[in-house]
């Protein structure tokens, strides 16, 4: 998958968030290899609250910020069927909120370079058609899939009871 990375807030630097998107994407692809496929892509653009909360009062109706936004393209069953062959296919785009991710990580104790690790990894999950949202099963194997993710990368369970 193509990571196409935008950054039109004072994100800090150093990590490379391009870097860390597309490591965030590969580690995933070992957990979720439907969004492996080379014709896919994605627009990750790395913004501020501000940018974030206009965004979902327009697509979401909620007047607020919020740490990820994902908008998907694709449907669940149009991703599966996807073959090697064919022309790219945009997966959707995830948009990152820095303050609200930078107090969430303070909260947490950790570094904003890995909760945006995990924010990324959760959003790609949500193109890809996973749900929280819907069951508790079904959070469930998403957040388990996040753990091995974020494994691959280093990072301990971000929700702290479970096991990977």
């Amino acid at each position: 998958m193509i990571v196409d990375v935008s950054i039109e807030a004072e994100w800090p630097s150093p990590p490379d968030w391009s870097a860390l998107a597309d490591a965030a994407c590969a580690a995933l692809s070992a957990f979720a290899p439907e969004i492996a496929s080379p014709r896919l892509s994605t627009s990750l653009l790395f913004a501020d609250d501000a940018e974030v909360q206009a965004l979902n009062r327009e697509w979401r109706g909620k007047d607020k910020p919020t740490n990820v936004l994902s908008f998907p393209m694709l449907e669940r069953d149009d991703l599966l069927a996807l073959t090697p062959d064919g022309p790219p296919e945009l997966l959707g785009d995830i948009a990152l909120a820095l303050e609200t991710c930078a107090e969430e990580a303070a909260d947490k104790g950790i570094s904003l370079e890995r909760h945006a690790a995990h924010l990324i990894i959760h959003g790609l999950l949500h193109l890809a058609g996973y749900d929280h949202e819907t069951s508790p099963d079904h959070a469930r194997a998403m957040e388990q899939i996040e753990i091995k993710a974020l494994a691959q990368l280093g990072i301990t369970d971000p929700y702290g009871d479970h096991d990977a």
